[in-house]
């Protein structure tokens, strides 16, 4: 298990009755926000946090259900929801001048969040936006044949549920194999970590129901246009998106540049992670 509380703090916020989230601050700065992607958590980030919290103080928040985050199983998990989320967890620390960091869906939140919040972000920095499904979990069934066949048959009633549940740690490390161009394997700490998130009780329905909400993820691309800030649009060459769904969101986004970093998967973070780093630290 890697140890979080080594690189900062480790607190909960209360959002809500029914949400708390798990987040991790370090550094010194002005506020930079870490969304991270699809069945991962704040740990996602752990390899780029020291080198950001040199020149921000970083806040890297476990999103709805993910991670250590608290589980609601009555609760819907789209895009809205992580993105009410994201704003309340903002407005709550009243977090001014924000540069907001995200990667697949991640990315989608920290365009469609400052969208809604222009008063409060500097900045977005979006990688490998995952806007793109026209089906049940299609960017992830793109990794591999075992990707497409698992996650497939997440979609199908009472039998998603018996197919998630048998997950292990490396139908996981195969699956998320598919989202990686330049490591051979997901780190082993970290995977594991994933897999005994995993296991917490109500957790399978947080990951269905997220892939249950594909459609949300390329709805949200009709807030792009309300982005007034900044933008780094940013893909791994190796990404699961096609070169015509980059330019179409580069397009919803008002013709921003795309910036490619080769050999380098959906998983950039983990795939190339100094390369992230320098692509967020250089303006």
């Amino acid at each position: 298990m890697q140890d979080m509380t080594k690189i900062g703090t480790v607190s909960n916020l209360k959002i809500d009755g029914n949400m708390s989230l798990r987040y991790l601050k370090a550094g010194n700065g002005d506020p930079l926000i870490l969304l991270h992607t699809i069945r991962t958590q704040l740990d996602y980030f752990y390899s780029v946090i020291p080198e950001l919290a040199k020149n921000f103080t970083v806040y890297a928040i476990d999103l709805p259900g993910h991670g250590y985050s608290s589980i609601d199983t009555k609760a819907n998990y789209d895009e809205p929801y992580f993105r009410s989320a994201v704003i309340a967890f903002i407005e709550k620390l009243n977090l001014n001048n924000v540069t907001l960091v995200g990667e697949s869906i991640g990315a989608v939140l920290a365009l469609t969040v400052a969208s809604q919040l222009p008063e409060r972000i500097k900045k977005v920095i979006s990688s490998n936006t995952y806007d793109y499904d026209q089906r049940y979990g299609d960017g992830v069934r793109r990794g591999n044949f075992l990707a497409n066949f698992v996650i497939g048959q997440f979609a199908i009633p009472y039998v998603g549920a018996m197919v998630a549940a048998m997950e292990n740690l490396l139908f996981l490390g195969v699956i998320m194999k598919g989202g990686l161009k330049n490591k051979r394997w997901m780190p082993g700490k970290l995977l594991a970590e994933f897999d005994r998130v995993g296991r917490r009780t109500g957790y399978r329905h947080v990951e269905r129901s997220t892939f249950a909400g594909w459609r949300t993820w390329g709805e949200a691309r009709s807030l792009y246009s309300n982005v007034k800030v900044p933008i780094k649009l940013v893909y791994g060459q190796n990404d699961w998106s096609t070169d015509a769904e980059r330019k179409r969101t580069a397009s919803d986004l008002g013709g921003v540049a795309i910036c490619t970093i080769p050999n380098t998967g959906h998983f950039a973070f983990i795939d190339n992670p100094q390369k992230l780093t320098d692509t967020v630290l250089t303006d």
